[in-house]
C-alpha cells in the first residue's frame, strides 16, 4: 500500500501521545467508532465472561471442600498424593515459561532451532510416558502423543529454511521491548500461577467423588480455564501490541502500565470475544492447510473436498485472526471489524504470503507444546511412582497448564511482531522500517516463479 509523504505526515500528527485510545482514521472504509451493534456484542461478552468466571470461582470452591471433607472419611481419594505432583508442575511452568522467554529475547535464533528440534522428542517423551501408565485413556493419548511428534520433525524438516528469516523478524520486532515488560510478563505468570492453582483445586475435589456430575464440573472448570488464559493472553497481547505499534509507526513510546489501563477499561470485550473466536478458527485454518498438503492434485476428488474447505477457512480467516487484536488496541475497533480491516490492509500489500510462511506463530505454539510437555512429564512421572492412578490425568493437566503459561510468557513477543507486520501494511515505505520483509518477499517471488 503506497501513500505520499504528505498523506503519511497528517496520519502521524493525528495520532497523539496521550494515553487514552487512539482513534484515527486513516482510510475511508474504516469506521473507528463501534457501532450500537458492537458495542452491545462487546459489552455481553465481557459480562459474559466475568460472569462465568465467578460462577465457576463458587463451584470450584464448593468442590475443593466437599472434596476435602469426602477425603477424610474414605480412602478412595489421596489429597497428599494428588495435588503435591501437580501444583509443582504449575510452579515449573512458571519458572520454565520466564526463562525461555527470556532465552528467546536474547538468543532468538537458538531458541527457534531448539524448539524445531526438541519439541518432537518432548512430545514423543510424554507419549512414552502415557504408554507405560497403560490404562485405555493414557494409551490413547500417548499414541496421539506420538504420532504428533512424528508430524512435528517432519514439519521441522520441511521449514528449516524459513528459520532466518523467522530469527531475523523475531529480532527486529522485539530489539526495544517497552519499559518494564520484564514486570509486566511476571506479574501475568504469577497470575496464571494463582489461577492455574485454583483451578486444579477444584479439579481434584471433583475427582475425589468422580461421578458422572463431577466429570461434567471438570470440563466446565476446564473450559472455563482455557477462555480466561486465552484472555490473559490477549490483554497482554493487545497492550504490547499498540504499544509497538505506536513506536513503529510514529516513534511515539506509550507507557506499559498506562496501556495496560487502557486496556482494561475499554477492550476486555473485544479481547473476550477474540479469545473465543481466534483458537476455533486458527484449528479450523491449520487443518485445512494439512488437507491440502495430504489431498495433493492427483485425487480430483480429494482436491475439490480440500479446495472447498480451505476456501471455507479463509473465509473465516478474514472475520477472525490475531493481527486483528493490533487495531483492537490502537483504534478501539471491534474484533470482527479490526480483523477484517488488518486481512484486507494485507491483501492490498501483498502480505498474504508472507504472512503465511511466517513460523513465529508456529514458533509460540511449539513452544508451548514443549513447555506443557516438560511439565506433563514432571506431573505424570510423579504420580506414576507415588498413585499410578492419577499419572493421566495429572500428566494432561500439567501439559495444559504448562502450555498457557509459556503463551502468555511469549504474548509480548509475537505482539511486537503482529504490530510489526501491521504498522509495515499500511505504510511499506516508512524510513522506521530495514530491508528484512522486503528481502523475504522478493526471496519468496523468486521460488514461486
Amino acid at each position: 500500500m503506497e501513500r505520499s509523504t504528505g498523506s503519511n505526515m497528517q496520519i502521524q500528527g493525528q495520532r497523539t501521545q496521550s494515553t487514552a485510545i487512539v482513534k484515527v482514521q486513516q482510510e475511508p472504509s474504516i469506521k473507528i467508532e463501534p457501532t450500537l451493534g458492537g458495542q452491545l456484542l462487546r459489552k455481553l461478552f465481557q459480562i459474559i465472561f466475568f460472569v462465568q468466571l465467578f460462577l465457576v470461582s463458587i463451584l470450584v470452591i464448593v468442590l475443593t471442600i466437599r472434596g476435602l471433607i469426602y477425603a477424610g472419611s474414605t480412602d478412595r481419594f489421596h489429597p497428599k498424593k494428588w495435588y503435591p505432583p501437580l501444583l509443582v508442575s504449575t510452579a515449573s511452568a512458571g519458572i520454565v515459561s520466564f526463562i525461555w522467554q527470556s532465552i528467546t529475547f536474547h538468543c532468538p535464533s537458538k531458541a527457534i532451532k531448539a524448539v524445531f528440534w526438541f519439541t518432537p522428542l518432548l512430545t514423543c517423551a510424554v507419549g512414552v510416558l502415557h504408554i507405560l501408565i497403560g490404562s485405555p485413556l493414557s494409551l490413547a493419548a500417548g499414541t496421539i502423543a506420538i504420532i504428533s511428534g512424528v508430524i512435528q520433525s517432519l514439519y521441522a524438516c520441511w521449514v528449516n529454511s524459513r528459520f532466518d528469516y523467522a530469527s531475523k523478524i523475531l529480532t527486529v520486532s522485539t530489539s526495544a521491548p517497552p519499559y518494564n515488560t520484564t514486570t509486566f510478563v511476571i506479574v501475568s505468570i504469577i497470575t496464571c500461577l494463582v489461577y492455574s492453582s485454583f483451578s486444579v483445586t477444584g479439579i481434584g475435589g471433583a475427582t475425589a467423588t468422580g461421578t458422572s456430575l463431577d466429570i461434567v464440573f471438570i470440563v466446565v472448570i476446564l473450559l472455563s480455564f482455557l477462555w480466561s488464559m486465552q484472555v490473559i493472553k490477549n490483554m497482554l497481547y493487545v497492550t504490547i501490541s499498540r504499544i509497538r505499534y505506536m513506536n513503529f509507526a510514529c516513534g511515539v513510546d506509550i507507557n506499559t502500565r498506562a496501556a495496560f489501563h487502557d486496556t482494561v477499561k475499554h477492550l476486555v470485550g473485544s479481547v473476550c470475544i477474540g479469545s473465543a473466536i481466534v483458537p476455533v478458527i486458527g484449528t479450523i485454518r491449520g487443518s485445512a492447510r494439512a488437507i491440502n498438503l495430504v489431498a495433493g492434485d492427483n485425487d480430483e476428488f480429494l482436491f475439490s473436498c480440500a479446495d472447498c474447505y480451505s476456501g471455507f477457512a479463509s473465509t473465516l480467516i478474514t472475520y477472525g485472526n490475531r493481527w486483528g487484536f493490533v487495531h483492537v488496541g490502537v483504534y478501539n475497533k471491534g474484533f470482527i471489524q479490526a480483523s477484517a480491516d488488518t486481512w484486507e490492509m494485507f491483501k492490498r500489500v501483498e502480505l498474504i504470503s508472507l504472512i503465511d510462511s511466517d513460523l513465529t506463530g508456529v514458533f509460540c505454539f511449539l513452544s508451548g507444546v514443549a513447555v506443557g510437555s516438560i511439565c506433563g512429564i514432571v506431573g505424570g512421572t510423579w504420580e506414576l511412582v507415588i498413585h499410578k492412578g492419577y499419572a493421566t490425568e495429572v500428566s494432561i493437566y500439567a501439559f495444559l497448564i504448562g502450555y498457557f503459561m509459556c503463551r502468555i510468557a511469549l504474548a509480548w513477543q509475537q505482539a511486537s511482531v503482529s504490530a510489526y507486520y501491521v504498522s509495515y501494511a499500511e505504510n511499506p515505505q516508512s524510513l522506521r522500517f530495514d530491508a528484512t520483509i522486503p528481502v523475504r518477499i522478493e526471496q519468496l517471488h523468486r521460488f514461486q516463479v
